[in-house]
């Protein structure tokens, strides 16, 4: 290959990661997984929530404070040790999960997810499992994600924004991408507060909170918190005061940046928990000889169903296979990912695989923030189909009550259109 023929696609390939946020639909799905995964599990434990992370917990206010001072850990649930201020944080924490799941402001909402998830899970670091350590990472990636981009309420609102813009000649230019709150319209829409609103009160709160010394020990965090503020408020004077200028330009290519990293990193974070997982298997001799599966399966603790456990678990052959079989995916997926065709056919193993853990195990919320984990490798092609027959479904429902199938939506309710410019697949394969 020659030096000009190199120089070309080089320069391609950083045009390409600068210039747009890849992974439309992978990162909007891992959004609307996560934040569904934690806002289920704080709605189960909503009755149990103060002996878990509040004033009734074994790990007592006190403890945790001691602990915290070691470990430099951020949770807001130190700030006091009120009942009345638990509740607050527990009310947030639900709030911007749900708000996140359907894309509303994602920027600022993202933000809060994060506190909520640190906050919680640092208060009462034993509990829970090993889906909550996904979720926690999870959680402070989604903050440098364009994750509205499709599927959200941002979309919508930008969607709109473009044609009140091509109304009037003022607004987006057609093929930016959806994500209202950062990647929003040129021109934003008039008489939409909720954001300056949003970055007013959390820039009160996070300047309280540095100043009373409560973002934590450490100084990635309170930097992260008040880039992202600064940032944001940066972004929305550029949109309003000069949204063609080379300034708008500037914050485009390193929001794009930092998402494409973010995926990258992601993508990564899947392919290690798994590689570890699996070699660390291949050191136990139950998982050598075959007989693995057998003993959680006789456990009570992870036995939901006694009946379906002893079923299979009275079947040599099929827990050999399934024991050997974990291992082999858990190990081959990180050298599939180029090959398309086989690392489908492992991811869909591999789903398969945590289905069945929420089934037999009893452990749900682990298995739905490893699916929505996976999800980050799921082919373009398959989620636009997805989202095609989800939309279908919705205007099959809405036409039971008055409206004709296959109508076209008024104007309000329609999506920014659900493309990509990625050929099909994005990230491997």
């Amino acid at each position: 290959m020659s030096t000009s023929t190199f120089d070309r696609k080089l320069a391609r390939g950083i045009q390409r990661i600068t210039s747009s946020a890849l992974g439309p639909y992978q990162s909007a799905v891992i959004r609307i997984g996560f934040s569904t995964t934690y806002l289920l599990f704080l709605l189960r434990e909503l009755p149990h929530r103060h002996e878990m992370y509040g004033p009734d917990a074994p790990w007592r206010w006190d403890m945790a404070q001691q602990l915290i001072s070691g470990n430099r850990a951020f949770t807001t649930l130190m700030w006091s040790d009120s009942t009345v201020w638990f509740e607050v944080v527990y009310a947030v924490a639900l709030l911007s999960a749900a708000l996140l799941m359907v894309g509303w402001h994602t920027r600022a909402t993202s933000v809060l997810f994060m506190a909520g998830v640190l906050s919680l899970q640092n208060r009462s670091i034993f509990m829970g499992d090993g889906g909550d350590n996904v979720i926690h990472l999870m959680a402070i990636y989604l903050v440098l994600t364009r994750c509205g981009q499709v599927w959200s309420l941002d979309a919508r609102r930008a969607a709109r924004a473009g044609r009140l813009g091509r109304a009037g000649r003022v607004g987006p230019t057609p093929g930016l991408p959806a994500d209202a709150d950062v990647d929003g319209p040129r021109r934003p829409v008039r008489g939409d507060a909720a954001g300056p609103v949003l970055w007013v009160v959390l820039g009160l709160v996070l300047m309280v909170a540095t100043v009373t010394d409560g973002l934590g020990g450490t100084s990635w965090l309170p930097v992260l918190f008040w880039l992202l503020w600064v940032g944001h408020g940066a972004w929305w004077v550029v949109n309003r005061r000069a949204p063609d200028s080379e300034a708008r330009t500037l914050l485009d290519v390193i929001a794009n940046l930092a998402h494409n990293a973010t995926l990258v990193v992601i993508a990564a974070e899947v392919c290690l928990i798994y590689a570890t997982a699996g070699w660390y298997k291949i050191q136990g001799s139950r998982w050598q000889d075959g007989t693995a599966l057998y003993y959680p399966l006789k456990l009570d603790y992870f036995t939901p169903w006694p009946g379906l456990s002893d079923i299979l678990a009275s079947s040599g052959v099929m827990v050999m296979l399934l024991t050997y079989g974990t291992v082999i995916v858990q190990v081959a997926f990180p050298f599939t990912l180029f090959n398309r065709r086989v690392k489908n056919v492992l991811l869909v193993a591999m789903m398969c695989e945590h289905t069945g853990i929420a089934l037999l195990l009893g452990l749900p919320f682990f298995s739905m923030a490893m699916i929505a984990a996976d999800s980050v490798f799921l082919p373009t092609v398959f989620l636009v189909w997805l989202g095609g027959r989800v939309t279908l479904g919705r205007e099959l429902l809405f036409s039971r009550r008055g409206k004709v199938p296959g109508q076209r939506r008024a104007a309000d309710d329609e999506e920014a259109p659900q493309h990509s410019d990625d050929g099909g697949h994005t990230l491997v394969g």
